[in-house]
């Protein structure tokens, strides 16, 4: 990890440089965290990476380990499968929103567009912190093209993980290519005010991609017992 420079928001930047670790796994599930050494890397005092580290536990990302010392908490099959549930409806409700917008919101319109276009850059050398920000960059247009900002609200407390999830289904190359077929398949559908097959395009979308990642858990989990 790159050393930081110290502003203002220093806790924030050693929170978000902390997170990013935990989501492209270098800090793997089950990692002990030990805070004189992740401070030295990131060229800051124990105090802000404290802090964001507590600020990681209350979103569960987290978990005390011994006498003060924290490390980062495994993926629960079940509760990927339950988010997923919950993004799912969330994420058809968007699209079919999305769809009634994509005409007089130009400028959504072109986010979404940019989004997609970003997604058909990645190859099997596209490093998974990249596939996962492209990955959030355009359900999070979808998000903003629906116009009913009670969605990103909802949605925001999970992304983080959400983010590890992906992770997971996207370290497949295999997965990186047809996720993005079903992308540009969501946004076709939008792009054409097409609300109810968006609906149902952004469902399944979500619920092949719980799937994937609660089975390739518990297949981990098999080996690992």
């Amino acid at each position: 990890m790159i050393p930081l420079d110290p502003l203002p928001n220093l806790i924030d930047q050693v929170y978000a440089r902390i997170l990013e670790a935990i989501t492209d796994r270098s800090l793997p599930p089950g990692h002990r965290i030990r805070q004189n050494e992740l401070a030295e890397k990131l060229g800051v005092s124990r105090q802000p990476v404290s802090h964001a580290l507590h600020l990681l536990h209350r979103q569960g990302l987290v978990a005390e380990s011994g006498r003060r010392g924290f490390e980062v908490t495994r993926l629960d099959p079940a509760r990927i499968r339950q988010l997923y549930e919950v993004r799912g409806a969330i994420d058809a409700l968007a699209a079919r929103l999305a769809a009634a917008q994509t005409k007089v919101d130009a400028a959504g319109r072109a986010r979404l567009e940019a989004a997609l276009q970003a997604g058909r850059t990645i190859d099997k050398n596209t490093p998974l912190a990249r596939l996962i920000a492209l990955d959030v960059d355009f359900h999070s247009a979808i998000y903003r093209l629906a116009g009913n900002p009670a969605i990103e609200e909802m949605i925001a407390p999970q992304w983080p993980h959400m983010r590890r999830s992906m992770a997971t289904v996207l370290a497949e190359l295999d997965y990186r290519e047809s996720a993005w077929t079903e992308h540009e398949a969501i946004a076709s559908e939008i792009f054409a005010g097409n609300a109810k097959v968006a609906e149902a395009a952004a469902l399944a979308h979500a619920q092949t991609a719980g799937r994937m990642t609660e089975e390739r858990l518990r297949a981990t989990d098999d080996k690992a017992a």
